[in-house]
């Protein structure tokens, strides 16, 4: 509640993962809050990316444990996993993607419901300091505020080379409407959607194809985790075309030509575009405020969120990181530090997940972030393949590592690829938060045969 002062409006922009989390904070810290949603509640990451993808990676994954589980059977059952595998229904899939997301809405609705939490469809735009005028199916409508957080999320990038191409091509809004499956698909873009939705198609029976411009996938973390996860690509017949970039896309009667500036042409019936994606604020008006913005956002505070006076952002728009997560623990130190209650965000301590199978997984530093800061690293290393678990379940691919400041001791970043990579890398995010060092991890007990053993096994090399 606030301590002597009148009970606050607050107007969210935005029902994303940034948006609602801070509409709640702020409505249970006794601030009245209005959130402002254009299209629906949750956002990307609700509707057309996290859950959706995660959902139909998980079918994938189902599927592909099919022929695991036949090869502990006799020979007669390995025909049953290959009809099962045969069966594989792309619109029971979609109907139970679509179930977990309806579900998810649900509950948020819920929540903004119980918590008093007034929301308006619309779009808004900014009149003044303290105004908004949003455009609704019954009109505009103004909403005065004391303070404002800015939480519209961002969009899909096209580059010039797909520009034209607009509505004939998929990108991840889109993507899962899809009715049936391609024969084959070129992704444009190897990062995570792009390895992500790569994996899925492949264990669907699509042809895929992953175009990066960068010399390996997932160019922004570690080399050694882009070569597992390149070697396990490659064994599953996925085309990997890394260091070309896409010069050329053409529609023809049959599909997609897509060339590359090596020269290769690659025709497939549909493309992917999955290059990143870019924010948008005009909408907003921001100048009648005096806020400037870029492609990237706007400036924030990157501990308070505060961009300036009363007005605060969170999630995609901050430019700081596009991961929903990170746009949740914003949202809601936007709406503290305006309720009163200071709290602050710590982008370095944010762990990145990638869902394929190897799953990928890092927070902190990499060896190329300390080695531009200045920062000499220990790494420290534990492969699967010795690890009791993964032997006992056949999940012996990848390892997990640790990089520690030569100079303190102090443990400054983590990464790991392989199974339960993406829930593992929690241990070394809180180990990080804390400000751990490398004798002060090694005194955690792991219990044993667990996949988390290997953070200690890795401490001790």
């Amino acid at each position: 509640m606030f301590v002597g002062e009148n009970m606050k409006h607050i107007a969210v922009i935005g029902a994303g993962p940034a948006g609602y989390p801070a509409a709640l904070k702020a409505a249970s810290l006794g601030a009245h809050v209005t959130l402002i949603e254009k299209d629906k509640l949750g956002g990307v990451c609700l509707n057309c990316g996290c859950i959706p993808s995660k959902s139909f990676l998980e079918a994938a994954h189902c599927f592909q444990g099919a022929f695991t589980a036949a090869s502990l059977g006799s020979t007669a059952a390995r025909p049953a996993a290959q009809a099962l595998f045969d069966a594989r229904d792309f619109g029971q899939v979609k109907a139970r993607q679509r179930a977990a997301t309806q579900k998810l809405t649900q509950g948020i609705t819920l929540l903004l419901k119980k918590a008093h939490v007034d929301v308006m469809t619309g779009e808004a735009e900014f009149t003044d300091d303290h105004t908004l005028c949003v455009h609704t199916s019954n009109g505009e409508q103004k909403v005065s505020f004391d303070a404002a957080i800015i939480a519209t999320g961002s969009q899909v990038f096209y580059p010039p080379v797909l520009d034209t191409l607009r509505g004939k091509i998929y990108d991840n809004t889109t993507f899962f409407d899809m009715e049936e499956l391609p024969a084959s698909m070129a992704i444009i873009g190897g990062g995570v959607i792009g390895c992500e939705m790569a994996d899925f198609l492949q264990a669907f029976g699509v042809e895929v194809h992953v175009i990066e411009m960068q010399p390996r996938l997932l160019p922004l973390e570690d080399e050694n985790v882009s070569r597992v996860l390149t070697q396990a690509f490659t064994k599953r017949g996925i085309g990997l075309h890394t260091g070309a970039g896409a010069t050329s896309v053409v529609q023809q009667a049959n599909g997609f030509e897509t060339t590359l500036s090596n020269g290769e042409k690659i025709h497939t019936q549909t493309v992917l575009a999955a290059i990143g994606r870019t924010v948008d604020l005009t909408s907003l008006h921001l100048e009648r405020i005096g806020i400037e913005w870029n492609h990237k956002g706007v400036a924030v505070n990157p501990q308070t969120m505060q961009v300036k006076d009363h007005i605060y952002a969170a999630g995609d728009v901050t430019g700081l990181l596009q991961l929903a997560h990170a746009a949740t623990r914003q949202g809601e130190v936007a709406a503290s530090n305006l309720c009163g209650v200071c709290a602050d965000y710590h982008n370095e301590f944010v762990p990145r997940a990638v869902y394929t199978q190897p799953e990928v997984a890092a927070v902190g530093l990499s060896r190329a972030q300390a080695q531009t800061q200045g920062i000499e690293v220990k790494a420290h290393k534990a492969f699967f393949l010795a690890n009791g678990r993964a032997v006992a379940q056949s999940q012996t691919d990848g390892y997990v590592e640790w990089l520690s400041d030569v100079k303190t001791g102090r443990l400054v970043g983590a990464c790991g690829v392989g199974g339960h990579a993406t829930e593992l890398i929690h241990v070394a995010a809180v180990a990080l938060a804390a400000g751990l060092t490398v004798e002060q991890m090694r005194q955690v007990v792991f219990a044993h045969p667990t996949f988390a053993e290997s953070w200690s096994e890795a401490l001790a090399r």
